[in-house]
């Protein structure tokens, strides 16, 4: 197995670990998160009912970028703009799913714009 692949596993391995422990109900749904090499995805979902309830990128227009969507500063806007949509939807605390990705870099500075805006996790 190549070193790739074998990273490849592990990530699915630990993801898979932690979607068994965190579900999202409709009093806290859970914020899953995504991040591939140039962009960030995140959703609020009620897993109990099997619905988005809000969800925001660093591709959406609405996301205010300067320059590379791949970075921490557009992780931080990312937060921001999802906490936004959330409170719009009636959701003011969540479970976060960090999606088999270390709970550093991006993944932290999107997850603490998220609270400073008022999303509690």
């Amino acid at each position: 197995m190549n070193k790739n692949k074998a990273k490849t596993v592990r990530h699915k391995r630990r993801r898979i670990g932690i979607r068994k422990r965190i579900q999202g109900t409709p009093e806290r749904p859970r914020l899953a998160v995504y991040r591939s090499l140039n962009h960030i995805y995140a959703q609020v979902i009620d897993d109990m009912a099997g619905v988005t309830l809000a969800s925001a990128s660093s591709r959406d227009k609405g996301v205010k970028i300067d320059g590379n969507a791949g970075n921490m500063a557009s992780a931080k806007a990312v937060g921001e703009v999802l906490a936004e949509r959330a409170k719009k939807a009636g959701i003011e605390a969540v479970v976060f799913d960090r999606g088999g990705f270390k709970f550093h870099g991006r993944v932290k500075a999107f997850a603490d714009a998220a609270r400073e805006s008022g999303l509690k996790f």
